[in-house]
């Protein structure tokens, strides 16, 4: 007799190892993404319910988060959901990636699953729901008393967290999302920006179990777009736009120069299709401005009776050989016989999506693609094939470092016309953005160090995030240290710093030889940028001390760290010269086990969740 049973015994129901292999089938590296689904799964046996996985803007998290999916199933975790910012786009955008990956069971939209006739049972389930509190509050009274639920929120910086914390209430999206977790229910907050997520304790996650998701190998992120010497070659163009100035003849040179270059890429290779973002201000006013520049462009381009046809075309030859000299003709060639398969696409509020297909704009569909708009574009939306990005910002406020972190949409899979991607910014904006990467990468290097709880730096110009978001009810924010991951102390560390070198070289020998998880290229760049005035005296290397000295205040010999801090301590009991800066100093127990801890003394702040820090303490 037939037995269902039977057969469903005898299947390789490994989810898992399906996506796995989807992925090394398309020569790409799933070391990261392993490891980091091994580390997730060993948190939820130690019945660590909240915590977040952290990784680079636009770095592969998708894929992360569809094979974490999978292995949740397999687990038995019936009801996957998957959080996103109240954005159609990004919706459709994930769910489509979701689907197309052949995971099962297929994902579903949150009003799919919310009709009475719809059972849920003790299937298994992926539910996609934006956070927006209509469609939050429908699938709560759907599956809110299921148990065995994983939460996984993409973005969840942005909007889940409690801005009205120091108040006393909740924000609507973060008490529903409360309520959807459940008593029962296991939270992974996904986000490139976690800062947010430690300040202000959202849904009491633990910093200590938070997970390290690393790029992939083709990976193009900060280390590429804002590398840490100024000086050196980059493998990209930087157009510097003045601070202030006629920003339509800017955006003109840049569409130019977008259509020579795909116009060269296409006539030197196989043909794609290439995406320009014109990423400006925030206000739509401005982004029907832009539209309507762009518009007269192409109309300039492809209609030879438009008053401003040989001018423009005469403007295109002079950048074709600016660009590519020697290779004018084919450049024009393909451009006069394509021009006209273009496509402009506004992606902001009041677009209408029912004559817009927003998906055409991230995956191009046209060899010349424009995209146009502000703050819907500035976070989780991936650009496929993005060549040229014109981003313009008012910046007369602090810069809020998590915002513009997201904002980096040039970041990721560059690979074949790297050399030939532009990114045309305002000087001024370019620095202060490379700034808010510096900061961020020193605190996720205090993550890393696995020494206490993560350090957020701010300063006069920046802050880590916005200040309503932060529990300052559990915020300390001073001057204090940070230190970096355990080594093993020799003589020629001892040596270098004792040496007469100046200390740049001298910490860059100790760098050269040690490596970045012990003394960050990102922490010395900082500090380079920050003494070029005061110059050597602004720095101090103290010669290494042992720790056995101290004997209170929460010492771990073992773990070279102390409650109270270390170097604070030692460097606040003499006055140095006001312009000095920097300090740095080599802490080593009585195994020769060390740390390099390091303090500024200047403006910056140290942001730390007291409540968190417990955890370590």
């Amino acid at each position: 007799m037939f037995d269902i049973e039977d057969f469903q015994k005898n299947l390789d129901s490994s989810r898992y190892k399906f996506q796995i292999n989807r992925i090394q089938s398309e020569n790409k590296d799933t070391d990261a993404i392993e490891s980091t689904v091994n580390k997730c799964l060993d948190n939820l046996a130690n019945q660590k319910k909240s915590f977040v996985i952290y990784g680079e803007p636009q770095s592969g998290k998708t894929e992360m988060m569809i094979t974490l999916t999978a292995k949740l199933l397999d687990d038995d975790y019936k009801i996957i959901v998957v959080l996103l910012n109240d954005n159609l786009e990004l919706l459709d955008q994930n769910i489509t990636r979701f689907t197309k990956s052949n995971i099962s069971p297929s994902p579903k939209k949150y009003s799919e699953v919310i009709d009475p006739e719809v059972t849920i049972g003790n299937n298994s389930w992926i539910i996609f729901c934006k956070k927006n509190s209509g469609d939050l509050q429908k699938l709560i009274d759907k599956i809110g008393k299921k148990s065995n639920k994983v939460i996984i929120d993409d973005e969840a910086d942005y909007a889940s967290p409690n801005s009205k914390i120091n108040k006393d209430e909740k924000t609507k999206i973060n008490e529903l999302v409360e309520k959807l977790i459940g008593n029962d229910g296991s939270y992974i907050g996904v986000t490139a920006t976690p800062a947010r997520l430690d300040l202000n304790n959202t849904f009491d996650n633990e910093t200590d179990h938070w997970v390290d998701f690393k790029p992939h190998t083709k990976y193009h992120g900060q280390d590429v777009f804002f590398q840490l010497n100024f000086e050196a070659k980059r493998p990209y163009n930087l157009v510097h736009l003045p601070d202030e100035g006629d920003i339509p003849s800017y955006l003109k040179t840049a569409f130019l120069n977008f259509v020579v270059s795909v116009s060269y890429l296409n006539s030197s290779s196989s043909e794609k299709n290439y995406s320009m973002l014109v990423h400006t201000s925030g206000k739509k006013d401005d982004h029907s401005k832009d539209l309507k520049n762009i518009i007269k462009y192409f109309d300039a381009l492809y209609t030879d009776s438009n008053p401003g046809y040989k001018k423009l075309w005469n403007d295109l030859y002079n950048s074709a050989k600016n660009k590519f000299p020697g290779h004018e003709e084919k450049i024009i060639s393909y451009a006069l016989s394509n021009i006209n398969r273009h496509k402009i696409i506004l992606m902001n509020s009041e677009s209408d999506r029912k004559n817009v297909n927003f998906s055409h704009g991230t995956t191009p569909m046209c060899p010349f693609t424009i995209v146009i708009g502000g703050n819907i574009i500035s976070r989780g939306v991936t650009f496929e094939n993005l060549l040229i990005m014109f981003f313009t910002r008012d910046i007369k406020h602090k810069m809020q470092q998590d915002t513009y972190i997201q904002r980096a949409r040039m970041f990721g899979t560059r690979h074949g016309y790297l050399e030939h991607f532009e990114l045309h910014i305002p000087k001024s904006l370019f620095n202060n953005w490379h700034q808010c990467f510096v900061f961020h990468r020193l605190a996720i290097e205090s993550i890393r160090s696995g020494n206490g709880a993560p350090a957020w730096l701010g300063d006069r110009k920046i802050n880590p995030v916005a200040s309503a978001s932060m529990d300052k009810l559990n915020l300390n924010f001073d001057s204090g240290e940070m230190s970096f991951a355990i080594f093993d102390l020799d003589s020629k560390i001892k040596n270098i710093i004792l040496s007469s070198e100046s200390n740049f070289h001298k910490l860059d020998k100790i760098r050269d030889y040690l490596g970045e998880d012990y003394l960050p290229g990102h922490l010395l760049s900082f500090i380079k940028d920050g003494s070029k005035e005061f110059k050597e005296q602004s720095i101090i290397i103290h010669e290494p001390s042992t720790m056995m000295n101290y004997n209170s205040g929460g010492v771990d010999y073992a773990n070279v760290s102390r409650q109270r801090g270390l170097l604070r301590p030692a460097i606040n009991k003499i006055d140095y010269p006001p312009d000095t800066y920097h300090h740095l100093k080599i802490f080593y127990n009585d195994e020769n086990k060390a740390r390099f801890f390091y303090s500024y003394a200047g403006t910056v702040k140290f942001y730390r969740n007291v409540k968190n820090k417990a955890h370590y303490d």
